[in-house]
């Protein structure tokens, strides 16, 4: 396979020069069955598994026989904190447990170069040389998303309209910057050496930096 060659855009929107992605990385292949280990096991990772209910045995009272064995006519019981009584405890309900597990490291780069490729073939793949705001303002980062025509109103497609969501990886991210960054409701960021498939295929828009692109593909072709 040939290598692919993307513009570089400035963050006034304007094509300054091209790169070329590292065939390592970027070699057209989507592994699915990957991506689809790596986002259950991401999923599975964030789950807290606090959910929790009380046996008989942790259920308070009931330590007082409430009649005699024999003799009365009724069913026999030995605690009013039976799981058959109201207020009682609870069979086979749910208990505290970690869900979470770990992924071979080769799945996850793999899952991870995989989510890369689609976005280049599906053309939502924005290089950026450089982003520095100097002071913290939503208004100059905003400008800049939309010199780069993303829109925050909607991607219309067919007769449906979806809202549009956007990662920005970076290779660092100052103070200024990230307070200019926070309040935008369509806009995820993180350091590219730190991103995972989940975050990258739960939006439609990839924008990188050049600099964080050179990071990312370092991390990938070990």
């Amino acid at each position: 396979m040939e290598e692919i060659t993307l513009p570089i855009y400035n963050t006034e929107g304007r094509e300054i020069d091209n790169i070329k992605l590292n065939l390592s990385v970027f070699d057209g292949v989507v592994n699915e069955a990957a991506m689809y280990q790596a986002i259950n096991a991401y999923r599975a990772n964030q789950r807290k598994g606090l959910a929790a209910t009380k046996t008989r045995g942790e259920v308070s009272g009931g330590g007082k026989k409430p009649w005699k064995q024999k003799g009365t006519g009724r069913a026999r019981v030995g605690s009013i904190r039976s799981p058959l009584w109201r207020h009682g405890g609870v069979i086979f309900g749910p208990h505290p447990r970690d869900f979470s597990y770990l992924l071979p490291a080769k799945i996850k780069s793999l899952a991870l170069k995989s989510s890369l490729n689609v976005k280049v073939k599906e053309n939502n793949l924005i290089v950026l040389d450089s982003l520095k705001i100097e002071k913290p303002k939503v208004k100059d980062a905003l400008k800049i998303l939309s010199n780069l025509k993303l829109n925050p109103n909607g991607v219309h497609t067919g007769k449906s309209a979806k809202k549009l969501s956007v990662l920005l990886l970076l290779d660092k991210i100052s103070d200024p910057l990230r307070l200019s960054l926070r309040n935008i409701d369509f806009l995820n960021f993180n350091i590219a050496q730190d991103t995972h498939v989940y975050e990258v295929m739960a939006n439609k828009k990839l924008v990188i930096t050049k600099d964080a692109l050179t990071q990312l593909t370092n991390r990938l072709k070990k």
